[in-house]
């Protein structure tokens, strides 16, 4: 039964994936990376890895989701048709060599099967969330403080985008 969850988990991520960068309809796009997201949260469900399905939906699928779809609607996108998705032989090229490349990069991964170095009696003793918190708070802070810095950095930059610029006679107040 794990088989057919995962089979239909796994699928359906595939097809979402492929839409949300294929739609030519931004809010499209966010509706199926909004269905992308909550299957992933599905395979992390599989995994026994309660946590992980919590932050998916929370972070990714609620707040992130979110933060995207307002930018879209400050940004008020007004895309030349011609130049995007007017032919889909150009990207077919690329799209099939970076699938074979991530193909092989799966294939010949160091990290296929390799558990990690958190003793059970810990998981078991005090549960997935606190194992995953002392392993990011310890060795991966730095980290953790970087993306923290890019998100701000992303924040600030859409804000600066969003504005409309002003018109010489606003600035001067002439006419």
């Amino acid at each position: 039964m794990v088989a057919v969850f995962f089979a239909y988990f796994a699928l359906v991520s595939i097809a979402a994936g492929v839409l949300t960068v294929s739609l030519k309809n931004p809010v499209h796009c966010g509706l199926a990376l909004l269905a992308l997201l909550m299957h992933v949260s599905g395979l992390f469900v599989l995994l026994n890895a309660e946590f992980l399905w919590a932050v998916q939906v929370i972070v990714y699928a609620g707040a992130i989701l979110v933060l995207y779809l307002f930018v879209l609607m400050l940004l008020n996108l007004k895309a030349d048709e011609r130049y995007f998705h007017s032919s889909y032989l150009y990207f077919l090229g690329p799209a099939v060599g970076g699938a074979c490349y991530v193909l092989v990069l799966l294939l010949r991964s160091p990290y296929g099967g390799v558990k990690g170095d958190v003793p059970a009696a810990a998981v078991l003793e005090h549960g997935d969330t606190y194992a995953v918190g002392i392993k990011m708070f310890s060795d991966h802070l730095l980290q953790f403080e970087i993306i923290g810095v890019f998100l701000l950095g992303a924040i600030i930059g859409a804000i600066v985008l969003a504005k409309t610029p002003k018109s010489i006679e606003d600035v001067t107040g002439k006419k």
